[in-house]
């Protein structure tokens, strides 16, 4: 059976019907998926209301499963994060609350990863998603010309000691944090080749990238602010409006995504599992 799509944006993300995968995903289903993805860059399945097991199945289609580092998974599977805020957290940060592509500081980087919403409140807590490729793609000419062939230095700031962050923070995703390993940098390209679509992208982002190789934090920071505000215009954004049994699935290597906070007094769950990436190429 064919998969039917209705496309949120003219250049990303995807509403996708037609499908069941709480049942076995055939070989032909799974290659679609991945080309769909790598070109959509976020997929919206609606009411598939995945457990645990389908779930991991679901991800496996787009690559092995990866456990994130200081982030702390569920009791009951290794594999999966409990992405919670209870009613009772106010006025607090929550988990992916700013923008960021996930763990992009690693050698290998997540290639994406999957939420299943469990608990919802009646509004909010939307998921907002940036298009790197279409960034990349309509750069200013100058900016072009910092970042063109340039390597980034990232690094786990938020779990390290040198930016550790000042406020509160949700503790019902338990995150370690003051550990001096994730203060180290890594040169990473500022802008990637897609290793499915073959597509550039621009693989910055200012949660975990410091500066640019060869420039100072001070140097990089007004190019680097630049980069973001083109990076998160309306138009190169895709928003998801979280409704029951939503399963949302997304590229890690050309977008940057932000969890908007705005629904305190209200429990918010999903379940989330992330498939294997790899180094980065620059383009």
């Amino acid at each position: 059976m064919p998969l039917v799509q209705d496309h949120i944006t003219p250049r990303m993300g995807t509403r996708v019907t037609g499908l069941d995968l709480k049942q076995p995903i055939s070989p032909a289903l799974a290659a679609d998926l991945v080309t769909l993805l790598a070109d959509r860059l976020v997929l919206v399945l609606p009411e598939q209301y995945l457990d645990i097991p389908a779930l991991k199945r679901a991800t496996q289609v787009f690559g092995p499963l990866v456990r994130l580092p200081y982030v702390e998974p569920m009791k009951e599977d290794p594999d999966v994060i409990a992405v919670l805020k209870e009613a009772e957290e106010r006025n607090i940060y929550v988990f992916g609350g700013n923008w960021h592509s996930d763990f992009s500081y690693l050698e290998r980087p997540p290639g994406g990863s999957l939420l299943q919403a469990v608990d919802l409140p009646p509004t909010g807590g939307d998921t907002l998603w940036a298009d790197g490729v279409t960034a990349w793609e309509t750069l200013p000419a100058d900016l072009r010309a910092h970042v063109d062939g340039r390597n980034a230095i990232q690094s786990g700031k938020p779990y390290g000691v040198k930016h550790r962050p000042k406020v509160a923070t949700s503790t019902s995703v338990k995150m370690q944090r003051g550990d001096p390993e994730a203060d180290k940098e890594r040169a990473l390209p500022v802008v990637r080749r897609h290793p499915v679509s073959g597509k550039a992208a621009l693989f910055v982002n200012p949660t975990y990238t410091t500066r640019l190789e060869g420039m100072s934090e001070e140097e990089s920071a007004p190019i680097l602010e630049r980069i973001y505000a083109h990076m998160t215009r309306p138009e190169f954004q895709c928003r998801h409006r979280w409704r029951p049994g939503d399963l949302v699935i997304w590229d890690n290597r050309a977008t940057m995504h932000f969890a908007v906070n705005d629904y305190d007094g209200y429990r918010r769950l999903l379940y989330r599992t992330t498939f294997e990436g790899e180094t980065p190429i620059a383009a």
